[in-house]
């Protein structure tokens, strides 16, 4: 007889929750969340496991891995659809949310989610303490020009590299306040000094990496964009084609049908945040700062007439994913006119 497993993981222990195939509860548990604490226990000769549920989320990819090297049939299921499932039950616990992932592999209701390569993992790390530190280093430019303008101090418009001249100007008859810009204006060096040493690792990595150079043939794409969206991709043989990317990026409108009634609302936002707000900004600098005209740029253009600017920004942001999984798999470079672009939109 087969089993089926459901994991409900949290930071200090994981609920197990193991049924057969009539969905009769054979065993529940409470193990630390190690994955060999976990391999030890579902790897007992007395349960014939078919599939194991783990739900995707901070530390699913750890324990992914560390199952999947054990041998065994582990398969990481997508939040929301798990999260609906669920949410059906009156009490939710982490016992009934493991009974519930168990009842869900046993019936085959699950979506799968991909779970990404160790170097995607690490290029992905990078690019997140990357943009941390920009915020950061931006939260304390804004706030020093809020607390000089309590005293009517303008800071005006100023890049990052003319910024703390600038500030130690201001101040510079104002003993008191001089003293605490001089410490906020530190902190932001440091963390400038830090952002940049990040940058230059994505710039190396970019430089080496072929996929990442074609994919800045695209215009208003840069290293960071190539980087991200290798990272956020992966694989891209795991697309049937390339307009399912779209898709997976929360890009492309929610249809909401019931009888009589049809409506198309705005975009899904499912999937990854980080490169769909990378795309969008690609997008909106192709329109209003690239000079030179291609077909994508010239169909937005399009759009925009017929539309809004907003709504053609979004529109290009989805057609560059697109286009970028297209030159990615057949390994291309971007063409400016459509009588000879080899990408399939």
């Amino acid at each position: 007889m087969k089993h089926y497993a459901g994991l409900d993981v949290s930071l200090k222990e994981t609920s197990i929750c193991i049924v057969d195939e009539t969905g009769s509860i054979c065993r529940e548990m409470k193990v630390p969340t190690h994955p060999e604490d976990l391999a030890r226990v579902l790897q007992d000769p007395t349960w014939r496991l078919a599939r194991i549920g783990l739900e995707a989320g901070p530390l699913s990819q750890w324990l992914f891995s560390g199952l999947a090297q054990a041998g065994l049939p582990v398969i990481c299921i997508e939040t929301r659809h798990t999260k609906a499932f669920l949410k059906a039950q009156v009490n939710k616990t982490d016992r009934n949310d493991a009974r519930g992932i168990a009842q869900m592999m046993r019936v085959n209701l699950f979506r799968p989610v991909h779970v990404k390569t160790l170097t995607s993992q690490h290029r992905r790390a990078l690019l997140t303490a990357r943009k941390l530190l920009q915020e950061k280093a931006i939260a304390i430019e804004n706030d020093i020009r809020g607390l000089l303008r309590n005293f009517g101090l303008k800071v005006g418009v100023i890049g990052p590299v003319g910024f703390d001249t600038r500030i130690r100007e201001l101040v510079d008859d104002m003993p008191e306040l001089a003293e605490i810009a001089v410490s906020l204006l530190a902190a932001r060096q440091t963390l400038r000094e830090e952002l940049s040493s990040l940058h230059r690792k994505v710039l190396a990595i970019v430089k080496d990496d072929g996929t990442c150079r074609r994919l800045m043939t695209v215009p208003s794409v840069g290293p960071v964009v190539a980087l991200a969206f290798t990272s956020t991709i992966d694989v891209p043989a795991r697309f049937r084609n390339s307009k399912a990317v779209g898709a997976a990026l929360g890009l492309t409108p929610v249809l909401k049908e019931s009888g009589e009634s049809r409506r198309i609302g705005c975009v899904s936002l499912c999937g990854d945040g980080m490169m769909r707000t990378l795309l969008y900004e690609a997008a909106q600098v192709m329109l209003t700062r690239v000079k030179k005209w291609s077909w994508p740029k010239a169909w937005a253009m399009n759009i925009a007439k017929r539309g809004s600017l907003r709504k053609a920004i979004v529109a290009l942001a989805r057609r560059l994913a697109v286009i970028r999984h297209r030159i990615w798999s057949d390994g291309t470079e971007f063409r400016w006119s459509r009588d000879h672009a080899t990408a399939c939109v």
